[in-house]
């Protein structure tokens, strides 16, 4: 049975929900846990920077496959649906890890950090080999995203957890044997705890699936709405997720590049990661949200109101948990004690914190719509969404910066915020204009 067919019930997207958002919190957990330890090796200003912009560039390569494990939710029925998309999944795979290794190139990573970021030269020479390190990583991205998406579809949410947990102890104690070693770098360090983590994680998600796998190899009997997973047909719903997953993803970058011709450059790279990690821990609760909507709402819609209700409490949990650490005393434990950054960089952290608590309910709300277009069929929307916040984004930070004595981190942080509630908007209206259609008429 597969999750589309299970009951609604509060308490049955509740368990169904609750592995995926441990899964995303786990994850969420690994850049304070490697910020900590980065934070207590030598050189943390400069390592922290450096290993910020290593994953900010690691990511936007792994873009493109972000969007796998909605595609296989979505789109993986039987025999000839999963071997189509796996086949794209890893030829993608390929694309992306040529993508990685064509930034390492040493004149084209000395034209981005150096001529178009301007990156502080021993920020510049230690985000090179961090990036080496994290070579493995989008491959393996894509690779246990298409896997997991075969899971959560068939309601086996646990697994996924588990995978994550896998990871965040390979994670961890990679991290802390390196940390032994006196002259590697700290943000070598990140680095090669992130690739160990995921490597392993990948693993463990395609020997988890096995059983999943041999069902849908075995499935002979056509699609219920009579239509096959062609190339063409993965491609026109894939495109757009992917053009998405870009575009969003150049914001840490962009604003990377913002930040480091912005005031106290050297200090807002440093903390930013710190922050940004720290919302992550409560947006977790919005981004695992996606896959719960494709795989509940119904193809026609019919769970909206109960996935829809959901949501709305989830979200406005979230930011009031994450207010509670922005506005109390808990900021300063989390900084100063758990972060282990100097008072100096933490009293740069607090300003752009507080202005972070609205993300983790839009992350939700974002979420919940993008599941709706997804399920629909209608992912164009969503790329022009993501096109005009990451437009806004940029041109709130130009503004901002031009016009204010505000600290490069805290302009970064509010034009986050401001794109963001515009997507949404832009979102929810499309979302609506979705459930007047079945998937099957399109």
């Amino acid at each position: 049975m597969t999750a589309s067919s299970a009951p609604r019930s509060a308490w049955s997207i509740f368990v169904f929900w609750a592995p995926l958002a441990a899964t995303w919190l786990m994850m969420a957990a690994e850049g304070p846990l490697l910020a900590a330890i980065i934070a207590r090796l030598a050189d943390p200003k400069f390592n922290l920077a450096a290993y910020g912009v290593a994953v900010a560039f690691a990511i936007l390569v792994e873009a493109p496959v972000i969007m796998l494990m909605s595609a296989s939710t979505a789109l993986v029925e039987d025999a000839i649906s999963f071997r189509r998309l796996r086949n794209f999944a890893y030829a993608l795979g390929g694309v992306v890890t040529a993508g990685m290794g064509v930034v390492l190139i040493p004149p084209v990573f000395r034209l981005i950090t150096q001529t178009i970021i301007g990156l502080d030269p021993e920020v510049a020479e230690l985000t090179y080999w961090a990036l080496v390190i994290l070579l493995p990583w989008p491959g393996a991205i894509g690779y246990r995203r298409f896997y997991q998406g075969l899971l959560i579809r068939h309601g086996k949410t646990r697994l996924v957890a588990y995978g994550t947990v896998l990871r965040l102890i390979t994670m961890t104690v990679t991290a802390l044997l390196l940390y032994r070693v006196d002259a590697l770098q700290g943000a070598y360090v990140g680095a090669a705890a992130l690739s160990a983590g995921v490597c392993a994680e990948a693993a463990a998600g395609r020997l988890m699936a096995r059983r999943t796998v041999r069902g849908l190899l075995a499935t002979t009997e056509p699609p219920p709405d009579g239509r096959e997973l062609s190339y063409s047909r993965i491609l026109t719903f894939y495109y757009p997720l992917a053009l998405t997953s870009v575009i969003a993803l150049i914001v840490p970058p962009m604003l990377t590049f913002f930040m480091g011709r912005g005031r106290f450059p050297v200090e807002s790279l440093a903390v930013y990661p710190v922050v940004h990690a720290l919302s992550f821990l409560f947006r977790a609760m919005g981004l695992s949200y996606q896959e719960v909507t494709i795989a509940l709402i119904g193809k026609r819609f019919e769970h909206r109101r109960e996935v829809g209700w959901f949501a709305v409490w989830l979200g406005l949990a979230a930011s009031a948990a994450f207010a509670l650490i922005a506005f109390t005393p808990l900021a300063d434990v989390w900084f100063l004690t758990i972060s282990g950054l100097t008072p100096e960089l933490a009293a740069f952290a607090i300003t752009p914190t507080r202005i972070f608590v609205a993300i983790p309910a839009l992350s939700v709300f974002a979420s919940l719509l993008r599941g709706i277009l997804v399920i629909g069929e209608h992912t164009r929307p969503i790329t022009w969404a993501t096109v005009v916040e990451v437009a806004l984004i940029a041109t709130l930070f130009l503004l901002a910066n031009a016009r204010t004595d505000l600290v490069g981190v805290t302009v970064a942080v509010i034009a986050f915020t401001g794109g963001r509630i515009v997507g949404t908007i832009i979102l929810a209206a499309a979302a609506h204009r979705a459930q007047q259609w079945r998937p099957s008429e399109q």
